[in-house]
């Protein structure tokens, strides 16, 4: 764990102690009192954040002596601000982590090991993959809140309209249905994103990844890595295949002409669900076709796995530590993660909160129906941060101003800087 801290992070260590470890301003934290425990939430303070808030209630009045301090933390502050807070000895009692934060911050000694205790009291419940994601150097360090993946969406309509009465298997297929649905509508078929994040689907297809964490090798421009993106970048010139958007609101323009009947497909994860309702091209909710990605050339389809995990601080005091267990026990139960899904469109972490009437939401159960295909991440705690160099470079080679040959040789440098015991 990191001991010493810059002068810069004491300044924000102060700024946060009102929010830290449990820290609460009424003073109920008494030897013959409740516990109070720290939250950083990091969800949609408009959207989701309300429902995590009446969650918090139900845990209250169902646990005395528990309170819990609420603190919603924009999601790209939190990572930094939690980072900055654990290494000054004063973070959150339990922080909502992306989970790619998860094997970074466990790395450093922040979060405590959940194997054994009662946040993961119901662990075989919960997808086996989502359990193994949240492992750093075989130890549980998160208990899985909510996940996410990507899949193939489409606008059933505009399908049938075409002629075409499944979703496309490979990228091939998909490539052959985009025309055919330009020459049947004059719709586009199918718009893609430049964001690594998206295109780490077609490195699954070729039966590879961005590195080989356990040979400690980066692949990112190997043959099979070249061949994926080559497929990828394929996919942005053609009848029925809308050109790239290297653009800063490529992501709004994409979303925007999907959920208005002005593309037929796209790739997307489950956070859209409900903005995909409230476009007018799905306003019949029966008319969102969700299937998974499409396989590439060895006939393997998958896409990445996100969502959050709930952790616990290692640097809380034992009491703390105990209400913050029982608290991430209470929060990932099939129960609340019911609530969770009905109320936010988000998809549970396991199988026992896939009720009747979560199904009876065509988008979580068309995702759910998806997730078997989703890849889990490495524990590599650089392993996000990965998308970085490849988020430049990738919009350069759709841009056409880098060569892939070129891109991927960049990308594979920076990427050396962040992995430096890596072989190329």
């Amino acid at each position: 764990m990191r001991r010493g801290i810059a002068a810069t992070a004491l300044v924000a260590s102060i700024a946060l102690a009102a929010t830290a470890c449990g820290g609460d301003d009424s003073g109920s934290d008494k030897a013959d009192g409740p516990v109070t425990i720290t939250w950083w939430d990091t969800s949609n303070a408009t959207n989701e954040a309300p429902t995590y808030q009446a969650l918090v209630k139900e845990f209250e009045a169902a646990n005395k002596d528990v309170k819990v301090k609420y603190v919603n933390v924009p999601f790209d502050q939190a990572q930094n601000k939690f980072d900055t807070a654990a290494g000054a000895s004063g973070a959150p009692d339990v922080l909502r982590s992306e989970v790619g934060w998860t094997p970074a911050f466990a790395k450093k000694g922040f979060l405590l090991p959940l194997d054994g205790t009662e946040a993961l009291t119901d662990e075989a419940k919960f997808q086996p993959s989502l359990i193994e994601q949240a492992k750093y150097d075989g130890k549980t360090y998160g208990a899985p809140l909510v996940t996410d993946t990507l899949a193939l969406v489409y606008n059933k309509e505009l399908f049938t309209k075409a002629g075409i009465t499944e979703a496309p298997k490979t990228w091939a297929d998909l490539k052959t249905a985009a025309a055919t649905i330009k020459a049947k509508t004059g719709v586009d078929g199918y718009w893609g994103s430049t964001q690594a994040y998206y295109a780490q689907s077609f490195l699954y297809g070729e039966g590879t990844d961005t590195v080989d964490a356990a040979a400690k090798k980066i692949t990112v421009n190997s043959a099979a890595a070249k061949k994926a993106y080559g497929t990828w970048l394929g996919l942005f010139d053609g009848k029925g295949l809308h050109k790239a958007d290297t653009t800063a609101d490529a992501y709004a323009h994409i979303q925007d002409a999907f959920v208005t009947g002005e593309v037929a497909a796209i790739v997307q994860g489950p956070w859209e669900i409900t903005n995909f309702y409230n476009g007018a091209a799905f306003k019949d909710k029966a008319n969102l076709g969700i299937a998974t990605v499409p396989a590439g050339s060895t006939g393997k389809a998958g896409a990445p796995t996100g969502g959050h995990n709930l952790s616990v601080y290692a640097g809380s005091d034992a009491a703390h530590q105990k209400a913050a267990l029982k608290f991430v026990n209470f929060m990932t139960s099939a129960k609340s993660q019911s609530q969770i899904a009905l109320k936010n469109s988000t998809l549970p972490t396991r199988d026992d909160a896939y009720t009747a009437e979560v199904k009876a939401d065509p988008g979580l159960a068309g995702y759910q129906g998806v997730l078997a295909a989703a890849q889990p991440r490495p524990a590599l705690p650089e392993y996000s941060s990965l998308w970085g160099p490849l988020d430049t470079e990738l919009a350069q080679i759709a841009g056409g101003k880098e060569s892939l040959d070129k891109g991927l040789g960049n990308a594979e440098t920076a990427i050396a800087k962040l992995v430096p015991d890596f072989s190329k």
